[in-house]
């Protein structure tokens, strides 16, 4: 890939990961790009921030919420499509009117983001029909990332009887792996894309509630055995955070690596910290760097 053939010249995998977490900030001209990047995804890719922290008027100009994919865009000199929305569900991103988690539509609710607010990309239909078609459209494409299921499982913690604890966190998870599955065939498959997919896996909220992170664990299980069937490789965001949270003695909250809320508890969304520990994950992935150990 040329961007990898760019960085390379920098040297080792430390110095890579290095320079682009330096460059995290710094703007990718208009006349520098050296291919495309695709983001998609659930409110994480978006930098979605939580309306108890964010005054309104931020939603109405999505360039106010910038994450690891404008960073890694920009270090990387990518030009940026991000297509994410929060809530987006493996169903609604693929499947129209289908039940999402807050992006075209919440649980009980014709109301979703979507309907109030504008994407970092303006597109009709589904994330997967835009996807699609701007990999047919986009043949320098170097990247598309994903992170998605998430919201399928807040949805299944919400509509099961046992609240997602039981059989039905284990049937949640197979009928993530089958979406995730379709939708990695039409990348592919009709998109004709052959180029580095990474899935940027989720991250424990507290590394101390075994059960929490066990149901963490088997979820990003279930997205890495989809991804690697369609020869993508993961950034590993979890152990990431899990780095990133160890001064904390595991407490993703505390790290500062989660969103603060007034009442003093920690939304689910990271904050600029915790995007810069996934921007980390997802150079390492993109550059075939080795995981630390420290």
């Amino acid at each position: 890939m040329r961007v990898n053939r760019v960085f390379r010249r920098l040297g080792t995998c430390a110095l890579i990961a290095a320079a682009v977490t330096a460059l995290a900030t710094a703007p990718a001209e208009a006349s520098d790009h050296r291919g495309d990047y695709l983001a998609l995804g659930d409110s994480v890719t978006f930098a979605y921030r939580p309306g108890a922290v964010t005054p309104p008027s931020d939603y109405r100009n999505p360039a106010n919420f910038s994450g690891f994919a404008e960073s890694f865009a920009a270090s990387a000199k990518l030009r940026l499509a991000n297509a994410s929305c929060p809530g987006e569900t493996t169903l609604s991103l693929m499947k129209p009117g289908a039940q999402s988690n807050g992006c075209e539509n919440s649980l009980g609710s014709p109301i979703g983001y979507r309907t109030n607010f504008p994407l970092h990309v303006d597109y009709s239909g589904t994330q997967l029909d835009y996807a699609v078609h701007y990999l047919r459209t986009h043949p320098r494409t170097e990247l598309v990332t994903f992170t998605i299921g998430a919201n399928d499982t807040f949805l299944c913690q919400r509509t099961t009887a046992d609240h997602c604890t039981g059989p039905d966190f284990q049937a949640a998870l197979d009928q993530i792996g089958r979406n995730l599955t379709t939708i990695y065939a039409a990348l592919r498959g009709q998109g004709h894309y052959r180029g580095k997919l990474v899935l940027v896996n989720y991250y424990a909220l507290d590394y101390r509630n075994s059960a929490a992170v066990a149901q963490v664990k088997a979820l990003d299980a279930t997205l890495a055995l989809a991804t690697k069937r369609f020869h993508g490789v993961v950034a590993d965001g979890f152990s990431a955070f899990q780095r990133a949270s160890r001064s904390a003695g595991g407490d993703a909250c505390a790290a500062g690596l989660l969103i603060k809320l007034p009442d003093g508890t920690c939304d689910v969304h990271p904050t600029a910290a915790g995007h810069r520990a996934l921007l980390t994950a997802l150079a390492r992935a993109f550059f075939a760097c080795p995981g630390r150990e420290d």
